[in-house]
This record gives C-alpha cells, structure tokens and sequence, in this order.
C-alpha cells in the first residue's frame, strides 16, 4: 500500500531553474510524506521584445563610449511613466526641455539599456512567482513595466502551471487553461477556433517556460537591436547549459517594433526559434512616424504624453532624424503606395488631389529636404550643433540613417517571417489610425497645378503643425494634416499590421484595445498564451 502524502505549497522557481518549497518537521511516529512537483530539465525561454519607447534608457557606464552631455554616467535617461502622476512629472519636465537639451539627453550614442525600472510584483497566490532578484536577473526592469509587467508576470506563472490532480486525483487543467479555453473567440475574431486539448498541454507541460525581458537601445538600427538579441539568446541558451538544463530554442512574444527585430533575428538564427508571437506589429511601417517628425506627436490619445515625446516638429525632428530605427517605422518599400497627399478644397467643394506620393523609390522622399512636404527639414535638425564641425551638416548624418533604414527593410528584414509565426492586429474603427498623410489647404478660387504645388516653397511652420507654402506666383497657401480616419489601433493601421496574413501561421485581426494596451488587454493576452502553446508543439 502507497504510503500517504500531503501536498506541500506550490514551489517557487529558482533562477537556476530549481523548483523550491517549505515543509514543517514532524515526529518520526507522522508517517505522512510530503510531496512536491520535481523539476523538469527542459527549457524553453521566453522573451518579450518591447516595442519602440519601451525600453529603459541611461547614460552609458562605459568610459570607453561617447559620453552624455546632460546627465551622468548611469542615470536614466528614459523611464516611461507607471502611473498618472509619474506621468505628469515627466510631462512637465519634458515639456521644458528645449529642442537642444532634447538632443543632447536623447543621443543614442551615448546610452545603453537600463535594467534597473520598476518591476511587477503582482500577488501570487499560487506561489509560483520568481523573487526580486531572479525578475533582475531575467532583465524585467529593462522594459516598460505598465505595458509589459503583466504580460511577464502571466506568462511566468501560467505557462508553468499546467496540470492539477481533482479531490479523486485525477489530472485536470489548472482554471486558467480552462479559463482560455472558454473565452468568448469572437474577441480573436475566431469563433470556430478550437480549445486547446490535453495533448497540446501535456507537450506544454514538458518544458520549463522562465521568462526574460530583451530591453534594447530603441534609437540604433534595428539590425544593430536584432544582432544583440542573438546575443542575449546565446547568453540564455549557456546559462542553462550550465545549469545542467537542455535549452536550445526559445519563444519570442513582440510587440510593436519589436516585431521588426525579431524578425531580423529569427532570419538569422531561425533554428534557435520554436516560434513567435508578434501583436501590432508595424510589418509595413506606420504613416503616423511622418506625422510625428513632420508635425510632432499627436496630443490626440494623451496630451502629456505628446509633451514628453516632443509635440512640435521642433522637438522631434533633432532626435528622429538621426536614429535609423524611428526612420525604419515609416511607410516601406512594401507599403502601398501612394500614401502621402496634398489636396485643395475649395469652397463647399469636394477636395481635390493635387499630389499623390512617393512616386518610385520611397526612401528618395524621405532623403528630399527641400520639399515643403518632406519628412525631414535639415535646418531644426541640429539645435545642439553637435554637427557643426561636419562640413554637410546634420544632412550626411540625416542621410546615413536613411540608408541604414533602407538596407534594414529592403535587404536585412524583406519579407520574411519566421515560419512558425502568429500575429494578432488592431482593426478597430474605434482606433483611428493613419493609413495615408493627407496635406488640406482651403482656398476659394486658387487653381493649383501639380507641377506649381511640388515646386513651392516653404514660408513657415505653425504651431499645431501646419505647413504655409508660396507658390511661384507668390500667392500663400495653408496646409494642415487632416487627422487619422482608418481602421488600426490607433498607431498602426490594419493595412500594415495584416501584412503577416498568408505568412504565419495564424493571424487575428482584433480590436478594442489601444497600441501600448493590447497586452493588458485580457483578450490578447489569453490570445497570446493560447498561441504559445501551438508554437511549442513544434519544438525540438
């Protein structure tokens, strides 16, 4: 007869991978055995890959690097806000930042990744989190925890806990799977999708799923982002070597940008890859990023936030201009065309089109700096003169960063995706999005040729972001950007965000959920863990 147990508390993780628990001493005449789950010696790492502005940043602790100007060695230069008065301490600091100050602190040159921001510390009561040093260790503090803590903490805790024995000791799904498996599919957009069956869970339940967070310098190319990724990969496969685990191939759950990047990774090391999950992913790049150089940031989901991230061309242009990944999130050469206009409406009239761009190469657009239209305007460049000694000006640095963001989409990402790839998007008429930049001027009897209205030239910039223009007869014209009307998630429009369909292996067109939200979104993030399950039935 099998002698008797009693279940001891649920075991906490160590960062070696070690399953730890409690159990009290008892008289040797106590025959009962305490019992707890053993270790299991597979690993399959999983790692969130933040999107742009969603790693923290500080002045570099190298003394061999370029050093920051404006703040010491290792004091952080980016944090995100956590909550609404961090959000309007920050909003007030930035918004007194000067355009040159701005470019100063935010010079990529001079910072690296800071793994020391808040991290989440949600209560467990299964006692399955990992401590404040293990969620160090696996570099949680490197990302935005409002956006991303509670998608680390989800994934930490369920997806390594999968079975429990019933009061008759029979196996049965913890009440989160079950809870996925109930969920309304209409919310994936996928109302005939399957619940997940005991064999896909018991192939979960194989591996050990300990959860990193890759905080990357959002201002380098993503090439740059990709290549230290597979580094940050082949640090976590010879940890776990070490620890006596076998580990040869992770998980990567992405969100916006960082979709862009592991992308470029998986390209390179796609055997190292079981799969990926990318949510609103800007596959073929985001009209907004024209918008937020050309004009500044939008103050039209938060206006604090649009003063911490620069609401002025001014305070955008002298950061944005010169990093390759904020170019790499414009319209690519994949991105239907065209997307940029200027139109004339007069009177009661409907507006008439007048320009429709780019016309040929993309990246030609984005290098012309004499256009009224352009993207880039050379002369508010460079307000901290970093540039002043270079005999072309900020334009040569300009330039570099446009050529780096037309290798990266051209030659290192192209069109590839991992093959074992899903994708869930925003499609949600609720979320304006940018699909197209369209330039409106308002006359009531100016007739404008194509030709006139491409050769004018610029008089000024507004303060809401508007353009007036001289045409070669000296009359005036004011241009403003109309605002975003496509269906998206308010970032990325579904155009760009569906460009996965036909490529991986699933993709959800979704919505009600806002572009820096959709992982706190209970809808996705069940979706995601969903997912992540029929990407490790392909594992080695």
């Amino acid at each position: 007869m099998a002698e008797p147990t009693r279940r001891l508390p649920n075991p906490t993780v160590d960062s070696d991978g070690t399953l730890r628990t409690k159990s009290m001493t008892t008289p040797k005449s106590c025959k009962i055995i305490g019992a707890v789950a053993d270790s299991i010696q597979f690993v399959i790492p999983v790692i969130v890959v933040p999107g742009v502005m969603g790693s923290n940043l500080r002045a570099t602790t190298n003394p061999s690097r370029p050093q920051n100007k404006e703040v010491r060695p290792g004091e952080p230069v980016w944090r995100p806000p956590n909550n609404l008065p961090e959000l309007r301490k920050q909003a007030s600091a930035w918004k007194n930042h000067t355009p040159a100050k701005r470019q100063r602190v935010l010079d990529s040159a001079t910072l690296e990744v800071d793994d020391g921001g808040p991290v989440p510390t949600y209560e467990d009561a299964q006692g399955l989190g990992i401590n404040e040093s293990h969620k160090r260790d696996r570099k949680w503090g490197a990302i935005h925890s409002l956006s991303y803590g509670n998608l680390l903490y989800t994934l930490e805790r369920h997806l390594n806990s999968t079975f429990v024995d019933d009061y008759a000791g029979q196996q049965t799904f913890r009440e989160h799977w079950s809870a996925i498996n109930r969920f309304d599919r209409k919310r994936w957009n996928a109302p005939n999708m399957a619940p997940l069956t005991k064999q896909e869970l018991e192939k979960l339940a194989h591996y050990q799923y300990p959860v990193y967070a890759f905080g990357y310098n959002w201002l380098e190319s993503n090439e740059l982002s990709a290549d230290h990724l597979i580094k940050f990969i082949e640090d976590i496969f010879r940890y776990w070597t070490n620890c006596k685990h076998t580990c040869k191939q992770v998980i990567l759950v992405t969100h916006s940008m960082g979709g862009l990047v592991a992308r470029a990774c998986a390209r390179k090391i796609p055997d190292s890859i079981v799969g990926i999950v990318h949510g609103v992913m800007p596959a073929l790049g985001a009209p907004l990023s024209y918008r937020r150089i050309a004009c500044g940031t939008e103050a039209d989901g938060s206006e604090l936030f649009s003063q911490i991230a620069g609401n002025t061309t001014e305070a955008t242009t002298p950061v944005m201009a010169v990093s390759p990944a904020a170019l790499e999130l414009l319209p690519n050469h994949l991105y239907p065309k065209p997307w940029l206009f200027a139109s004339i409406k007069r009177g009661g009239d409907e507006a008439e089109t007048v320009l429709s761009l780019p016309v040929g190469n993309t990246y030609d657009l984005y290098r012309d700096m004499t256009s009224w239209y352009r993207v880039i305007d050379p002369e508010i460049a460079d307000p901290a003169r970093t540039y002043r000694l270079d005999p072309g000006g900020p334009r040569n640095a300009i330039i570099r960063a446009i050529n780096q963001a037309e290798r990266f989409h051209t030659t290192v990402l192209g069109s590839y995706y991992h093959p074992n790839s899903y994708a869930f998007y925003g499609d949600d008429a609720g979320y304006r999005s940018y699909e197209e930049c369209r330039w409106t001027a308002y006359t009531s009897s100016i007739e404008v040729q194509a030709e006139a209205l491409r050769t004018a030239k610029t008089v000024k910039h507004t303060l809401t972001g508007g353009r007036k223009i001289m045409l070669d007869d000296d009359q005036i014209l004011l241009f403003e950007l109309a605002k975003a009307a496509a269906k998206g998630d308010g970032t990325v429009p579904s155009k760009s965000g569906a460009d996965p369909r036909g490529k991986a292996q699933g993709v959800f067109a979704t919505g009600r959920y806002s572009h820096q939200g959709c992982y706190n979104d209970e809808a996705m993030l069940n979706l995601t863990q969903h997912l992540i399950v029929k990407i490790v039935q392909a594992a080695k």
